[in-house]
């Protein structure tokens, strides 16, 4: 270091020679938060009076102790002979404010404040349309990947463990029936009481069973499996691919040459398609108890009127209708959990928000789904 100027602070004076090329900035005591240090404005104030120094160093042997306000008061006098030109030698600063020097450039700056003019309102329909773009972008490439993955599982290529498969077939089966029985019992039971409520009127309080069976096989059962499905098991999808993207075992896989689709997401998705038509069919049976309870213990019908009206009611195609929509359904609410699960980030609101978008993906898919192929159904005549 040249000799030059040299400078002798405390957190309270200043002493600065203007005719220096070089300035040294020595620096001793204690420079805590609580001992009045200088501003940035002071500081400016103070290199501004030294037109001709060129560079900047610290002296600081005779600091006895410092804390982030210390920091703080680096990077204002940084900032502010930066501004004026100087060049910044970090060189006599301690050790631990060097390398918290270089953290604090690491980790870029943001910023939190809501300012600026409001976009216009094609400028926001734009950033939408792209958005919305993107997200279709990204689902066709998921799909993709996924339809790959199953023919590879057709052909007896897929790379995944079958103990996992079998653990899928039970967690969206097996361990799904208590929930699957309730809601599917209190909607037969609902279906036959807003039957009989119309159908009193006319003293055909009998044909409630007809409205249950028919309901219930080619509407609820399947839609209300799907949507507890889709809240229960493509969340649990989406937290389970989410909590492995941030521990990073996806990429590990990816990194060992294992496809993540074959490996994770064909396991799920198979387990999940071959439950759903399953747990249709049970739902459709428990339902049509659910119609029985209230056709035969509060409206009064006989047992086996009530049997012979949901016999002749609902035939085979109306549970076959059912269960082909079932189907659908299992392959929508498998590709949305594991899709929101493997777009999560990386951190643990990111697999919240994933299994939150999972939950409303799935769920708007059955719905759209189910409306297509109900009008397809009668278009066809099925």
């Amino acid at each position: 270091m040249t000799p030059g100027s040299a400078v002798s602070v405390s957190p309270w004076a200043w002493d600065l020679d203007p005719s220096a090329d070089d300035m040294v900035l020595r620096l001793s005591g204690s420079w805590r938060m609580q001992d009045h240090l200088p501003s940035p404005t002071e500081v400016e104030t103070e290199l501004t009076r030294a037109s001709s120094a060129r560079r900047l160093t610290f002296d600081t042997r005779g600091v006895t102790a410092w804390d982030t306000g210390f920091l703080v008061f680096v990077l204002n006098v940084r900032a502010a002979a930066t501004s004026l030109g100087l060049t910044v030698d970090r060189s006599g600063l301690p050790e631990g404010v060097r390398k918290l020097l270089d953290l604090a450039a690491a980790v870029p700056e943001r910023d939190t404040k809501r300012g600026g003019a409001r976009p216009s309102f094609l400028a926001r329909l734009g950033a939408s349309t792209m958005s919305a773009l993107a997200g279709a972008r990204a689902m066709i490439s998921f799909i993709g990947e996924s339809s790959i993955a199953l023919a590879h599982a057709v052909a007896g290529r897929a790379r995944f463990r079958r103990v996992d498969l079998l653990l899928n077939i039970q967690e969206a089966g097996a361990n799904a029936l208590g929930i699957v029985s309730l809601i599917s019992f209190l909607i037969g039971l609902i279906l036959a009481f807003v039957g009989a409520i119309q159908l009193r009127q006319f003293g055909a309080q009998i044909y409630s069973a007809d409205l249950v069976a028919i309901g219930m096989a080619r509407e609820m059962g399947a839609m209300m499996a799907a949507i507890i499905m889709a809240g229960r098991t493509g969340a649990a999808f989406a937290a389970q691919l989410g909590t492995m993207r941030v521990n990073e075992e996806i990429d590990a896989l990816t990194t060992m040459g294992i496809s993540p689709f074959e490996f994770l997401v064909l396991p799920r998705m198979l387990g999940l398609i071959l439950m759903m038509p399953l747990l249709t069919i049970y739902a459709d049976l428990v339902g049509i108890l659910g119609g029985a309870v209230v056709g035969v213990g509060m409206l009064k019908v006989g047992i086996v009127p009530y049997w012979n009206h949901t016999w002749n009611a609902a035939s085979l195609a109306d549970f076959a209708a059912g269960m082909i929509k079932s189907v659908v359904f299992g392959i929508l609410i498998a590709i949305a959990g594991c899709m929101r699960g493997m777009q999560s980030g990386r951190s643990s609101a990111a697999v919240g928000l994933a299994a939150t978008s999972a939950v409303v993906t799935a769920i708007v898919f059955v719905i759209v789904s189910d409306a297509i192929l109900t009008v397809v159904y009668d278009a066809i005549g099925f």
